[in-house]
Formats: structure tokens, C-alpha cells, sequence
């Protein structure tokens, strides 16, 4: 039987979270430090964004939201260009599927319930810097799928100069990745 469970993030699964996105993403990834800054930056009137995904007990998917209102914008941010303002905006961090779960519509799932949370918490729209070299370009196509708009591709967005201790699992060693920012209107 294949039974698979979403549920909100609690901290007794950071270390199966941390696993899988250096094991997904590359080495350095996220780490402990990282995760309970996000984590806390999703939390908003007690509710929670972030989600797991366990199939038979083992975890295969993640998704990391910061609150809107909660998180900074950075210089691969073109919030001039959004339909909302920045203040009513989530972020949408990290939607992470493990290889044996892809396929399978986890992405998009994760992505709903994270939706529905920050609409809770009072958010208008979500913003997500979307890995365009993602397998397939899949995390371009389920957040399309989803109802997001490409607002700007950003070269090199996860590059050593910005990310010094990130190893992309890619690029292997330097990344030259695309980060294609994205909105989604709710």
C-alpha cells in the first residue's frame, strides 16, 4: 500500500528536510541554522505554511513558505512589476520533491496547501524564484499549472558570488542556473 500523508512541517521532521533537499538540490543546500529562520518566517496568527509529504512513512516532499510580510526582498526581486503590493506577498522558498515521487502531482499538492495557509494568514499573492533547470523544467510547469506568471528570469541567481556554500546538484561546482520569478495571485 502506498499511503501518502501531507501535513503542516513540525521541527521533529527538520532533519528528514534537511536530507532530502542536499540530497535533491546539492550539498549545502539548507541546514539546521536555515531551516528554523524559515521556518519561524512562515509562522503567522499561529498558522503554519510549510508542508511534508510521506509516502510509507518516508518523506518524499517538502514545501518552505516565508508569511507575507515576514521575509525581505532581495535584488531578484521586481516587486515593481507585481499585481500586489509587496506587503501582502508570501514567498514561496523551497517546493522539493524527491526522484521516486516525481510525477505523481506532489508539487502542486504541497503548493495548494501552502496556498490555502497563507490565504489564511491573510496573504494576496505568492512569489517563488522557480529553478528553470529543474528536471524537465517541472517546478516552471506545475507553478504555470498552478496559475503563475513569469515576471523576470535572473541569470545565475544561485551562483558561488551569492550562495558561496551552496554546491548546485546540477552544476556541480559553480551554478549557472536560471531562477525564472514567478507570481501567483490568489
Amino acid at each position: 500500500m502506498n499511503l501518502m500523508i501531507i501535513r503542516p512541517l513540525e521541527k521533529e521532521d527538520f532533519n528528514a528536510v534537511i536530507k532530502l533537499g542536499c540530497k535533491v538540490h546539492g550539498a549545502g543546500y539548507i541546514d539546521d541554522k536555515e531551516l528554523s529562520e524559515i521556518y519561524l518566517k512562515g509562522i503567522k496568527n499561529g498558522i503554519n505554511p510549510h508542508f511534508v509529504a510521506y509516502k510509507n512513512n518516508e518523506l518524499v516532499g517538502f514545501r518552505l513558505t516565508y508569511a507575507a510580510g515576514q521575509w525581505q526582498l532581495d535584488r531578484w526581486c521586481t516587486s515593481k512589476k507585481w499585481p500586489t503590493s509587496p506587503d501582502d506577498v508570501c514567498y514561496f522558498k523551497c517546493n522539493t520533491v524527491a526522484e521516486e515521487a516525481r510525477g505523481e502531482g506532489l508539487g502542486g499538492k504541497l503548493l495548494d496547501a501552502s496556498i490555502q495557509a497563507v490565504k489564511q494568514q491573510g496573504a494576496k499573492a505568492g512569489v517563488s524564484h522557480l529553478w528553470k533547470q529543474s528536471p524537465n523544467n517541472a517546478a516552471v510547469k506545475y507553478f504555470t499549472k498552478a496559475g503563475g506568471e513569469l515576471i523576470k528570469e535572473h541569470p545565475n541567481r544561485w551562483n558561488w558570488e551569492f550562495n558561496p556554500d551552496y554546491d548546485c546538484a546540477l552544476c556541480r561546482g559553480e551554478c549557472q542556473c536560471t531562477a525564472c520569478e514567478m507570481i501567483l495571485v490568489f
